[in-house]
């Protein structure tokens, strides 16, 4: 709380705190297992979170959890969305295997992130049904992208890398909104500021330099819940700008070469160049 408000050219933050998961279940050690999801996310509302995030699959960097496997059950996730949306809450949910992509959607969540159709040792084909689902429902996709170039992913994200593009490709078709989420600060291959990699990176899906830099500015404002005064130039928007070297439009590498921030109006002064 004390972060989110304390300086006007502190970065805007939209806080979940810990995500809930099951007991065991996908990063538990961030302290966020529950047995009565109902309660945790009165619990988080009570902490003053602004979006209530849960592990509906499992996921690779929890030992004893399978990213192809439903946590929570359909109605588990109805409870938790329920009474996020009583709170006025936003409900963004964790998601790899089919299953609890489904259940996800079901449950009236109103963002998924990976969205993979992971399987045991593969990506299932994206389901056409799925992808109608999330464009019609408005359901924001949460892509997730971006490396360090010359890092290798992990093996079993390596291995799977053919159909997750290829469901990409699917995902960023289907017409559901999406925003790129670039899982930052998991590892070597995905330090704190992947993002503008990430961003051009994005053709792999058949992205134009443009659609790239929406989903990170509008596309993302939109998301979060702040497309009202973020994301865009616009009379009566937020002056959060950013000055790079180049045309990202042409040359995505621009992204890299930051030469001034600027918040909510105020020129940082600390900002400059990697």
């Amino acid at each position: 709380m004390v972060v989110r408000r304390r300086h006007p050219t502190l970065p805007t933050i939209l806080a979940a705190g810990p995500p809930l998961t099951t007991v065991g279940g996908h990063c538990h050690f961030l302290g966020g297992a529950v047995s009565d999801p109902r309660a945790a996310v009165r619990a988080h509302a009570e902490r003053g979170v602004d979006v209530v995030k849960i592990m509906a699959s499992g996921g690779a960097l929890t030992p004893g959890t399978r990213s192809e496997v439903a946590q929570f059950s359909p109605a588990e996730l109805r409870a938790a969305a329920d009474e996020a949306h009583r709170l006025g809450l936003p409900v963004i949910a964790h998601a790899h295997g089919t299953q609890a992509i489904r259940n996800a959607i079901e449950a009236g969540v109103d963002g998924l992130e990976h969205v993979t159709f992971m399987t045991a040792d593969d990506v299932d084909p994206a389901p056409g049904d799925v992808l109608r689902a999330l464009a019609a429902k408005r359901i924001t996709v949460g892509l997730t992208f971006g490396t360090v170039p010359g890092t290798t992913p992990l093996p079993e994200i390596g291995r799977r890398m053919p159909g997750l593009l290829a469901n990409g490709r699917r995902r960023w078709n289907c017409g559901a909104p999406v925003a790129l989420g670039t899982d930052a600060g998991i590892g070597p291959v995905k330090p704190h500021d992947v993002l503008p990699y990430a961003a051009a990176q994005l053709e792999r899906l058949g992205a134009t330099p443009a659609d790239a830099l929406r989903t990170v500015t509008s596309g993302a404002a939109a998301a979060c819940g702040l497309g009202d005064r973020k994301g865009r130039i616009a009379p009566g928007y937020d002056a959060d700008l950013l000055a790079v070297d180049g045309d990202p439009l042409t040359d995505p590498a621009a992204l890299q070469r930051v030469r001034a921030v600027v918040v909510r109006g105020h020129l940082l002064p600390t900002a400059g160049g990697r």
